[in-house]
C-alpha cells in the first residue's frame, strides 16, 4: 500500500494502516524523542503521547510537502508542550553568555551514545534550547516562540549548555588520558 493511502487510511483509523505508518517511522521519531528527554523512560513516553497525538491529528495533514517533516514537527511540539505545562522553561536570565562556545575534542573518538547521554543529562530548558537551534537548526526567533522565552534567553540558555557540555567531554578526555 502506498503512503498516500496508509495516510488516508489512517485518517479513518484503519489499525492495520497505522501500524504500518508506526512500523515505517518508529525509529526516526524515537531517536528524536531520545534527544528531548532526559532519560529513555522519559523518551518512551514522549514518543508514545507523540504517537497519540500523531493518530488524533493524521486527517489534519494536507499532502504537501513531506510526510515525514509533519510527523517529526508533530513530535517535537507535543514533547515541547509537556515540558511548557511543566513551567520548566520560565527561567530569569540575568547575565549575558557568549554566543558560541566551541569544543575541541583533540581528534578523540567521542561515540554517539556519549555525546547524546551528556545531552540527555543536561537541565531541561538548556537541552530543548540546544536540540532546537544545535540539532534541528531553528533560530533564536523560532526558538522563543516555541517555548515563549524572550531571545536572549534562548541565546543565554544555549551558551549555557555548550557551556556545560564543553566541561563534561573536557572532564571525559581528562579521565581517558589518565587510565
Amino acid at each position: 500500500m502506498g503512503l498516500n493511502k496508509l495516510i488516508k487510511q489512517c485518517a479513518k483509523n484503519d489499525r492495520k494502516a497505522q501500524e504500518e505508518i508506526y512500523q515505517l517511522f518508529a525509529g526516526k521519531l524515537f531517536s528524536i524523542c531520545l534527544k528531548y528527554s532526559k532519560n529513555k523512560q522519559e523518551a518512551q513516553d514522549n514518543f508514545q503521547d507523540g504517537f497519540v497525538t500523531i493518530f488524533n491529528k493524521i486527517g489534519q495533514f494536507k499532502f504537501k510537502g513531506s510526510f515525514e517533516g509533519w510527523l517529526k514537527r508533530i513530535m517535537v511540539n507535543t514533547i515541547l508542550l509537556k515540558y511548557r505545562q511543566k513551567n520548566v522553561l520560565n527561567i530569569v536570565v540575568t547575565e549575558e553568555i557568549p554566543d558560541e562556545v566551541i569544543v575541541d575534542v583533540d581528534d578523540e573518538e567521542i561515540s554517539l551514545d556519549f555525546l547524546l547521554n551528556l545531552i540527555q543529562e543536561l537541565p531541561d530548558r538548556y537541552r530543548m534550547v540546544f536540540n532546537l537551534y544545535v540539532l534541528d537548526g531553528y533560530s533564536h526567533k523560532e526558538i522563543s516562540k516555541m517555548l515563549c522565552i524572550a531571545e536572549g534567553t534562548s541565546k543565554s540558555n544555549l551558551a549555557r549548555a555548550r557551556a556545560i557540555l564543553k566541561n563534561k567531554i573536557e572532564l571525559h578526555q581528562e579521565e581517558q588520558q589518565s587510565v
